[in-house]
């Protein structure tokens, strides 16, 4: 059985996430995963929050831009959660969405270089090395925790196209894979990240939408319009989407689908009406 996590849902005000966050503590998830959109919630003190609601949940943010958050910054508030709540913390980093960075004067030369030379130092800095870089997009001198993490927290990336992939395989402990990719795209997705050079230790996570519904045709409904946009991401068609959708007995077969395609966590964002409700009908279908 995988790790089976939730997304709090960036449009969920925020003062909810305490109640969501003990919520499913008590429902039996594995993980809570919270995300950093430009002008919606912060990922660093969304996860301090979830961290302090709970006492099992691992929190996870997924995911961090880059650009945005300086690798010593970074670092330091990832040691800081993983000192007071060791073990519970993963911290996530991707590129950026492009026109986000660009709107806020952050956008890099090399995205990818930005990228691996921001893991690379925020791993080096979280294991307690002093670290000096001159890159091409990250430059630091001789910076150190004075506080590095007892139990340090893995580093992984949220990255979609074949060589952030690889570069996650080599550089990352392991690697977000977005919604919607079917068991095929998995596959190959996961195929570029070994290419890369990750170990067998490495963690798949992979996001998917939930949607519980007794009526196949109501849930077919609802999710062709829901995925719309992240059809029109993948380049596929709505009915293309791999996604959770219906009934509760059908969860444990579809999650299946995702460890057979290589996923080791399986992270649920649920839509539609009563999300909490709706991971609580999918967790006792999986026996949690």
């Amino acid at each position: 059985m995988p790790r089976i996590g939730v997304m709090f849902d960036r449009d969920i005000s925020p003062e909810e996430l305490p109640g969501f966050a003990r919520a499913l503590e008590l429902a039996g998830a594995d993980d809570l995963w919270v995300v950093e959109d430009l002008g919606w919630n912060g990922g660093v003190s969304a996860a301090a929050i979830a961290l302090a609601a709970t006492s099992r949940l691992r929190v996870g943010i997924g995911i961090a831009p880059a650009p945005l958050r300086s690798p010593a910054l970074y670092a330091m508030e990832i040691a800081t959660l993983a000192r007071v709540h060791p073990g519970r913390v993963v911290a996530g980093l991707g590129h950026g969405v492009a026109e986000w960075m660009r709107q806020v004067g952050v956008a890099p030369k090399s995205a990818l270089a930005m990228l691996e030379e921001t893991v690379t130092a925020v791993r080096r800095l979280l294991r307690g090395e002093t670290v000096s870089v001159d890159g091409r997009e990250i430059h630091l001198d001789g910076i150190r925790l004075v506080h590095p993490p007892r139990v340090v927290p893995p580093v992984v990336t949220g990255v979609v196209r074949p060589r952030s992939l690889e570069l996650s395989g080599r550089s990352a402990d392991g690697t977000i894979l977005v919604e919607g990719l079917s068991p095929a795209q998995l596959t190959e997705s996961i195929g570029h990240i070994r290419r890369g050079g990750a170990a067998e230790d490495h963690e798949v996570i992979g996001f998917t939408f939930l949607h519980i519904d007794d009526d196949a045709e109501r849930a077919a409904a609802t999710s062709r319009e829901a995925l719309a946009g992240q059809a029109g991401f993948l380049g596929v068609s709505p009915e293309e989407v791999f996604a959770l959708v219906g009934p509760a007995s059908e969860v444990p077969a579809k999650v299946r689908t995702l460890t057979d395609a290589g996923v080791n966590t399986v992270v649920l964002r649920p839509f539609g009406p009563d999300p909490l409700g709706q991971v609580r009908a999918a967790l006792t279908a999986l026996g949690h």
